[in-house]
Formats: structure tokens, sequence, C-alpha cells
């Protein structure tokens, strides 16, 4: 067993740092929804989320990349236990871990090194369980 195998929040980690935009986003759409990621991306449209998956757009900023890239790591160490449907309906639920703010909006809103901290905590404590 290695040591990404045994802490899934490392293989989210790696995977999302390895990462093009492109395939981040791509994946990050495959496990959240168009819509969700739009919200996370700070979009209105969902056309933007297939534009940045198609390499035709870049996103706004890198504060946008890191965010998705939080985003996926967390939805990852979720789903890697539950469907993505959990991981969807856990992102956009009041959180008990974060004083009843969604993981979506206290990313999209809140300071991204505090937030992305608090959201892969809550995410870590969710995958372990349950």
């Amino acid at each position: 067993m290695t040591v990404a195998s045994a802490r899934p929040d490392l293989a989210a980690y790696e995977e999302s740092s390895r990462m093009s935009t492109a395939e981040l986003v791509t994946a990050l759409r495959d496990l959240l929804g168009a819509k969700l990621v739009a919200y996370l991306g700070g979009v209105r449209e969902t056309r933007a989320v297939r534009q940045w998956a198609d390499g035709e757009r870049e996103l706004s900023s890198p504060i946008v990349a890191e965010r998705l890239r939080i985003s996926y790591r967390a939805a990852r160490m979720i789903t890697a236990r539950d469907s993505r449907e959990v991981a969807q309906a856990w992102f956009q639920g009041l959180n008990p871990t974060l004083d009843d703010r969604s993981p979506a909006r206290l990313l999209r809103d809140g300071d991204l090194e505090d937030s992305g901290r608090a959201v892969l905590a809550a995410a870590r404590k969710f995958a372990a369980v349950g």
C-alpha cells in the first residue's frame, strides 16, 4: 500500500497538482456537475465551464484555479467513499463542521487560505466517518 492510497487526501492533492486546468475542470465537472463548478468558479453560465474544460477559455485568476483545485480535492475525498450525488449534496448543504455554512459558498466567498483549510478538514472528517 502506498502513502497515497492510504491517504485519499494526499492522493487527491497529488492528482490536482498534476492536472492542467482543462483536466481539472473536466474532472471536477464529472464529480460535481457543471452548475456547481460554475458557481465555484464565480461565473453564471455553464458555457464557461465547458469552455474551460475544452481549453477555449482561461480562468479569471489564479485564485479561481486554486479554489477549483481545493474543490476537486474535497470532492475526491468524498467520492472515494460515497457517490457523486453525496459529494454534490455535501458541497451545497449547511455543514455543522463549518458553522452551518455550505462548503461551496465558503470557498467562493471566503478568504481562500482559511476557507480552503476549513473545507478540506471538513471533507477529510466527512470522508473518514460519513
